[in-house]
C-alpha cells in the first residue's frame, strides 16, 4: 500500500484511512455529511495525490493526444485544460482524464489512480511518433481546494489574481511560497475552487500554509467519501463505476467529448454507434420513495423486468433524498420515465431526472 506525502498528517488529524487504488487514503475525518456541507458552503481540502500525471513533450505530442483521446485537443491554448477520455478498441473506455496544454509542444495528462499503469501502457503502445513521455505520478502531489470561499481564502498565498482564472483554465505561478505550481480551476465537486499540483517535497508546506490562510474561512480537510457524494450530486462519472472498459462514451452521455472531426482510436466504430443509436444510456434518477440506491442494484420496470443496473448511488446530503446514476434501456431513458430500484426484496419507485441533481 502506497502512502501520499501527506498520509502522516491525515493520520495525525484522526482521519479514517482506507485502501484506495493501491494507496492509503483518508475516507473521512468528522463525517461525510459535515464534510460535504463544508465544500458546498465554505472551503475544504482533499489530498488527491494518488492521481496520475504524464508529461508528453515534442512536436508530435498533440498528434499522439489526438490519436488516443476522444476530444479535440487542437483547440487547447497554453493555460487551458480539457476533459476527455481514452477509447479502447472494443467500444469501451480505457480511462477518463484531463489534458492540460502547458507549453507550445508540452501537455500534462492527469489520469485516475487505479489506471496509471494501464493508461501508461495504452498511450505508450500508440506512441510511434517519437513523443517524449514522462510518468511523474510518483513525484507529484495534488490538492483539491474546493468550495465557494476557495478564491477568497487562498488569494493571500499567490501573486496572481485567482478570480481571473476561468473554469478549466490554469496558471503556472507562485503559491504558498513555492514557485512553478500549477493552479488549475478544475475540480470534481461542482462548487468551484482549485487544484494545486506541486512536488512531493513541497506539498507539506503548501498544505500547512493553505490551512493557515483558510483558518478564518472555516477551512477543513475532506475525505474521499464526501468527494464521491459531491461528484455524484453533479452527475460526474466515476471510472470503475459509471464508465469502464465495456461502456461506450456515447452510452455514458459523453458524446460532448467525442469529436468525430478527427480520427482517433476506434472512432469509426463509435461513429457507426452514434448513427445507429445506442441501446442503453446512463441516466440520473431520484427515488420517489424512501431508500438508498447502491452500486450494482438492479433497475426494473413496473412489472419487475430487468431494464438496467445502478452504477452509483447515495443519500444526497444537499438534497436529502436518494439519488443515483445507472444504465437503462434507451426506451426508459427519457426525463420523468418511471423506473424502480430493486433494494433487497423491495421495488422502490424512482424517476429519471436531468443532471446535475444539485443546482446552485
Amino acid at each position: 500500500m502506497k502512502n501520499t506525502a501527506l498520509s502522516h498528517i491525515h493520520e495525525s488529524l484522526g482521519a479514517k484511512m482506507v485502501p484506495f487504488a493501491g494507496y492509503n487514503m483518508p475516507v473521512q475525518y468528522e463525517g461525510v455529511n459535515a464534510e460535504h456541507e463544508t465544500v458546498r458552503n465554505g472551503v475544504g481540502v482533499f489530498d488527491v495525490s494518488h492521481m496520475g500525471e504524464f508529461l508528453l513533450t515534442g512536436e508530435n505530442a498533440l498528434a499522439l493526444i489526438q490519436k488516443v483521446t476522444s476530444n479535440d485537443a487542437s483547440v487547447l491554448e497554453i493555460g487551458k485544460a480539457q476533459y476527455s477520455c481514452l477509447p479502447n478498441n472494443d467500444g469501451g473506455i480505457v480511462d477518463d482524464l484531463i489534458v492540460y496544454r502547458v507549453k507550445e509542444e508540452q501537455y500534462l495528462l492527469v489520469v485516475n489512480a487505479s489506471n496509471i499503469d494501464k493508461d501508461w501502457d495504452w498511450i505508450s503502445s500508440h506512441n510511434d511518433l517519437g513523443v517524449e513521455m514522462k510518468n511523474l505520478s510518483d513525484n507529484y502531489s495534488l490538492l483539491a481546494i474546493q468550495g465557494p470561499k476557495a478564491v477568497e481564502a487562498m488569494q493571500s498565498l499567490t501573486s496572481i489574481d485567482l478570480s481571473a482564472i476561468k473554469y478549466y483554465h490554469f496558471e503556472v505561478a507562485d503559491f504558498a511560497g513555492i514557485e512553478n505550481v500549477i493552479i488549475s480551476a478544475t475540480g470534481y465537486t461542482g462548487s468551484g475552487g482549485f487544484e494545486i499540483y506541486c512536488k512531493n517535497n513541497e506539498v507539506e508546506q503548501v498544505w500547512n500554509k493553505v490551512f493557515e490562510a483558510g483558518a478564518a474561512f472555516g477551512i477543513k480537510p475532506i475525505g474521499l467519501a464526501a468527494r464521491d457524494t459531491l461528484r455524484l450530486e453533479m452527475g460526474f462519472c466515476l471510472y470503475g463505476n459509471d464508465i469502464n472498459d465495456t461502456t461506450s462514451p456515447l452510452e455514458a452521455g459523453l458524446g460532448w467529448i467525442t469529436k468525430f472531426t478527427k480520427d482517433f482510436v476506434n472512432s469509426e466504430n463509435l461513429k457507426k454507434q452514434k448513427e445507429a443509436g445506442v441501446t442503453k444510456k446512463l441516466v440520473g434518477f431520484e427515488l420517489t420513495e424512501r431508500g438508498i440506491p447502491r452500486h450494482d442494484y438492479e433497475i426494473v420496470d413496473a412489472d419487475g423486468n430487468n431494464i438496467g443496473i445502478v452504477t452509483s448511488g447515495t443519500m444526497a446530503p444537499s438534497l436529502g433524498k436518494g439519488i443515483g446514476m445507472g444504465y437503462v434501456k434507451t426506451e426508459f431513458a427519457a426525463v420523468d420515465s418511471e423506473i424502480f430500484i430493486q433494494i433487497r426484496n423491495n421495488k422502490v419507485a424512482a424517476k429519471v431526472v436531468k443532471m446535475p441533481f444539485y443546482k446552485k
